[in-house]
C-alpha cells in the first residue's frame, strides 16, 4: 500500500510503501495527532521506520495497492 505524506514548506511529498492496512495507517495518523509526543511513525516494506512530526504534516494520502492486470483482455 502506498502512503503519501505532505510536509509543510517542503516541495516534494514523502512516499512510503507500507505493508500495513489502510485502516492501520489511518489509526496511526489519528493516534499520532492525539499523542503528547506528536510523532507519526510508519514502517515501510523493508522494515525502515519513517518518523514525521505531526506539527509539520500538511496531508496524508492513503491509497490501497492496485492490482495490475496482465495481458490484452478486457475482462
Amino acid at each position: 500500500m502506498e502512503v503519501k505524506i505532505g510536509i509543510q514548506n517542503v516541495g516534494r511529498e514523502l512516499i512510503v510503501e507500507s505493508g500495513q492496512s489502510p485502516e492501520d495507517v489511518a489509526q496511526a495518523v489519528a493516534d499520532a495527532i492525539r499523542s503528547e509526543l506528536g510523532l507519526l511513525t510508519l514502517v515501510d516494506e523493508k522494515g525502515r521506520r519513517v518518523v514525521v512530526p505531526v506539527g509539520k504534516l500538511a496531508y496524508v494520502e492513503i491509497a490501497e495497492a492496485e492490482t495490475r492486470r496482465v495481458g490484452f483482455g478486457t475482462a
